[in-house]
């Protein structure tokens, strides 16, 4: 166990701010270091191959994303180049353009950024286009390791609308076994008179326990959390019951329920009104609880359990990626979606830290919105517009996006001048601010696909090509594994097959290519291939096999 180089829940560091308070949160529970990079980005810090290294999230993201991309073509037998990649339906523009950036930096083109709760409700719909000629109200909850989203949508012959979402992106597997494990750090403490919080392995050996003991409690009303030598030498057990765990994780279970009550408000419904389908997606939805009430909120209502939780997410993402691409059967190509803002845009007014809500949330796109916005003093020439998203009316609470200057007013008493503020959102979530003036007809426009404190292009380039690289340091370092397994492997066969020429031989060229390995560290792979293909033939009956 390597508990500081094992790096976990990077999409609660992603998009977001080394001071946020939530990150700050969360660096107490990890055992891997994280530290503040330029422009208050968070940054990773390992230890890689003896050498301390910081990678952004980002970079730890597009990790995971280049492993799936060569599980892909190992599958498909072809190059993968163009991708959907799913987010929380809950994250803001700053999250979404650094999972984007993840996606570029894997060597992929990101056609699409992609509402997690959606996907699943193409995966419920998709094979049921032929079947319902009448429109269904589908809610969608889906419980992951470390976001909730709830979405209700409208199906109907192959045409998808979201008609709201909400969600929370600190809310999650993850939460759960933080209370778990905070618990346990309670009762050594009790027990034993002694803090493990500073030690990260003996942290990482209880969450795993933790982690254990939560998935078993979603079949057992009880189970046991047991680490040998936890800490100073002795041995951790307590009981935990299933009652016990919904007790210590009764306020994420009441996040859960107010959210979801929050989606249908949202949507002008009540619990009385007409959800026909409810689709529970994400591996946390296991939690029996979870189910409980959900089938209590809706009076009994059947949930639906026909697609898989953990891989609904990603079939939809296919499916949507196949209609993107041309690609598919009838129905794929007919597919239509639409899709909802998350979050409220507006502009920040000049007297007070107030947001003017623009575009409310939940408001289908593409789209477009307008509003006039006066002068506030006397003479005013010009008017900074700074642009906001989030729900608080304090812009202090809110995520800013960018802010530019428009001028050209005449000068006249307050209120007389007038800029018409315009939104224009495409469908790939893309966002246009252009603002005119009334009088003169000045206009200046802002397009809104990254914020300040982004990675810049050249930022993600110099990624792309750090990422080949450990690619090619990873690749160099199997290949060595794999001759030294192989020599090492024939040289306990020969041994113990007797002392013959042959053997001898065998043996001979085995501990030459150990050698080999000795005195030729800074050997490329192509050098490393040839000497285990050379060694490869020296036993060919070992491969016939």
């Amino acid at each position: 166990m390597n508990p500081i180089n094992s790096v976990f829940a990077i999409k609660r560091l992603i998009g977001r701010r080394y001071s946020d308070n939530s990150v700050q949160n969360d660096i107490k529970h990890w055992p891997f270091k994280v530290v503040s990079g330029p422009k208050d980005r968070p940054k990773i810090v390992v230890n890689y191959r003896g050498v301390e290294k910081q990678f952004y999230a980002e970079e730890i993201s597009s990790m995971v994303l280049v492993k799936m991309k060569e599980v892909a073509q190992t599958y498909l037998g072809c190059i993968v180049k163009n991708a959907v990649i799913t987010v929380p339906a809950y994250f803001n523009n700053s999250q979404r353009q650094a999972t984007k950036n993840a996606g570029a930096i894997a060597g992929l083109n990101v056609m699409r950024i992609m509402d997690e709760p959606t996907a699943a409700a193409i995966a419920y719909g998709f094979d049921k286009i032929t079947e319902d000629s009448k429109e269904k109200s589908v809610l969608i909850i889906d419980l992951g390791g470390g976001t909730f989203d709830v979405s209700l949508l409208s199906v109907v012959h192959g045409k998808f609308v979201v008609r709201a979402t909400t969600g929370d992106t600190h809310l999650g597997g993850e939460d759960f076994d933080d209370c778990l494990v905070d618990h346990c750090v309670k009762e050594f403490k009790k027990k034993y008179n002694k803090d493990i919080t500073g030690n990260a392995k003996s942290l990482r050996r209880l969450r795993t326990a933790c982690e254990r003991a939560k998935r078993m409690l979603s079949s057992s009303i009880g189970t046991s959390i047991d680490v040998d030598y936890l800490y100073d030498g002795i041995d951790f057990s307590t009981r935990i019951s299933r009652a016990r765990f919904e007790e210590l994780n009764k306020e994420l279970f009441t996040r859960c329920a107010d959210l979801t009550v929050k989606c249908l408000s949202d949507a002008k419904i009540d619990k009385t009104g007409v959800v026909d389908v409810v689709v529970l997606v994400g591996g946390s939805t296991r939690i029996p609880k979870i189910q409980q009430m959900v089938q209590d909120f809706f009076k009994g209502k059947e949930l639906c359990k026909g697609i898989h939780p953990d891989e609904a997410v990603a079939y939809g993402a296919a499916i949507h990626a196949a209609n993107l691409n041309g690609q598919g059967n009838k129905e794929v190509q007919n597919l239509v979606l639409v899709d909802v803002t998350p979050l409220s845009l507006g502009i920040e007014t000049m007297d007070a830290n107030v947001m003017f809500v623009v575009v409310p949330r939940n408001t289908p796109i593409p789209t477009k919105k307008q509003k006039d916005f006066s002068t506030l003093i006397d003479n005013q020439t010009g008017m900074q517009l700074p642009i906001y998203e989030g729900e608080s009316a304090n812009t202090k609470l809110n995520n800013l996006l960018a802010e530019f200057r428009i001028d050209g007013l005449d000068p006249a008493p307050k209120g007389v001048g007038k800029v018409d503020v315009c939104f224009d959102i495409d469908v790939n979530s893309i966002l246009t601010v252009s603002a005119q003036v009334r009088s003169s007809g000045h206009k200046k426009h802002i397009v809104i696909r990254k914020q300040n404190g982004d990675l810049t292009t050249d930022e993600i380039q110099k990624m792309v090509g750090e990422a080949a690289r450990y690619k090619v340091e990873d690749e160099k370092h199997k290949a060595r594994i794999s001759l030294e397994n192989l020599a090492e492997k024939l040289k306990s066969m020969a041994m113990d097959s007797g002392r013959s020429a042959y053997e001898m031989k065998t043996m001979e060229k085995a501990e030459n290519a150990i050698a080999w390995l000795e005195t030729n560290r800074d050997a490329d792979i192509n050098e490393i291939n040839k000497q285990l293909k050379e060694l490869k033939s020296t036993f060919p009956a070992l491969w016939e096999e």
